[in-house]
């Protein structure tokens, strides 16, 4: 690999990242494979952190969006009542929200999961009167005030230079090894007077932790975490801003455990096509907002209206739950061999559906691998609090054989770095 063009290191800012990890000139994609501007390919197990869920360019979702940009479709609206926006709307109550039996609003906050965080949390604090929220360890909401200070990562909430005040952490699951019943020292808190902690005006989880480490929750913890929200007049947000839209299989990462959140934040893959996009869904009755009491200039962006709508004709059946199911198994499968290939470096798997990973008992190790699977034509970037988990997200909708190859690329990775 030849150092990137001067203008990158001379103008752009250090705070940049994934381009030190991926030292090229990208330049197209499609599908689930993406070029540098020298032609060089690779297989994409990276899916834009989550925002491209049904790969690059996914023509049942670029033909609309051409169409609509050829007849000179409006582009920004600001809250202002589109057609893309009715389309959106009635065809997200029609395939998604009914067939759950959702009695959700739609707010659109704004165009990214921060923005999604943010109003999920002010609601939150204005239904209930209250200032406090309880997040978990490893969690990772967002980079604003209001989601970094529910954010676990100590490097993420120490770039805010500001006390980040009125949130609490508790262990996600499993944190503490099982040594302990589940929420035993969150309901202790809660019941003890003297405990110092106010009572929340909601509690935020991830059903699986992407950038804490590829952190899953039993559907028995969320159950029971959800049971105490309610005990306790506690409103449950369910962050699905990287999980949800089927990354995990079902549209919602929380179906599976059979809970209903409070209010929910989507963004990432919405929008289908990686057009920034978030909404925040709540109970009907949560919505007690006062016109423009929270707004945001890019909370209409119609060309990611358009693409979202035709996103959504995936979610008419069961047929792309299925395969991320399938895909996910297979990749399961592979890594369970990689863990017994090497044991005696303390392998380890983790993930559900299509976001898996692969830790080992020196933290480095997941560097070295996505540097070898770079260079041998694969993306993979790495998560946890020590950056040691491999990440692998394939796009939902990746073919079979660039699934197959993927693994392969990511198999000799494996070996290559954590033998060498």
């Amino acid at each position: 690999m030849t150092d990137l063009p001067p203008v990158f290191t001379t103008l752009e800012s250090e705070v940049r990242g994934y381009c030190r990890t991926w030292p090229t000139v990208f330049d197209q994609a499609r599908g689930s494979r993406v070029y540098d501007a020298d032609g060089r390919s690779w297989v994409d197990f990276f899916a834009g952190a989550g925002a491209l869920n049904y790969g690059h360019n996914n023509p049942r979702m670029k033909r609309p969006l051409l169409e609509y940009l050829e007849r000179d479709g409006l582009t920004h609206a600001l809250d202002m009542a589109t057609h893309a926006k009715q389309a959106f709307l009635e065809t997200f109550d029609e395939v998604v929200l009914k067939p759950r039996a959702l009695d959700y609003k739609v707010q659109f906050p704004g165009p990214t999961g921060t923005n999604a965080v943010e109003a999920a949390l002010k609601l939150a604090r204005k239904v209930t009167g209250r200032e406090a929220v309880v997040g978990f360890t490893n969690a990772f909401h967002g980079m604003t005030l209001g989601a970094l200070a529910v954010t676990g990562n100590s490097m993420k909430r120490a770039g805010a230079g500001i006390p980040l005040v009125h949130a609490t952490p508790m262990p996600y699951d499993n944190y503490l090894g099982g040594r302990t019943p589940d929420f035993l020292w969150f309901e202790s808190l809660l019941e003890d007077s003297g405990s110092g902690l106010n009572k929340p005006a909601a509690v935020i989880v991830e059903t699986v932790q992407g950038e804490g480490g590829i952190n899953v929750a039993r559907a028995e913890w969320l159950r029971g975490l959800a049971e105490l929200c309610k005990r306790h007049d506690i409103l449950l947000i369910v962050d699905d801003v990287q999980m949800g839209c089927g990354r995990t299989g079902p549209f919602f990462s929380f179906e599976a455990a059979g809970i209903t959140p409070d209010i929910v934040c989507l963004s990432k893959s919405i929008s289908g096509y990686g057009l920034p996009m978030a909404v925040t869904l709540f109970r009907r009755e949560l919505d007690v907002w006062s016109p423009g009491e929270h707004n945001g200039t890019f909370r209409g962006y119609n060309p990611a209206f358009v693409t979202a709508t035709a996103a959504l004709d995936y979610w008419r059946d069961d047929a792309l739950e299925k395969e991320v199911f399938a895909s996910g198994e297979q990749i399961g499968r592979v890594l369970g061999d990689l863990v017994d290939e090497f044991a005696g470096l303390g392998a380890e798997q983790r993930g559900i559906g299509l976001v898996r990973g692969l830790t080992f008992e020196d933290p480095d190790t997941a560097d070295r691998i996505s540097a070898e699977a770079f260079r041998r034509g694969l993306l993979v970037e790495t998560s946890g609090p020590r950056g040691e988990v491999v990440k692998l997200m394939p796009p939902l909708t990746i073919a079979q054989d660039e699934l197959d190859e993927g693994l392969d690329l990511f198999t000799s990775a494996v070996r290559a770095a954590a033998r060498g």
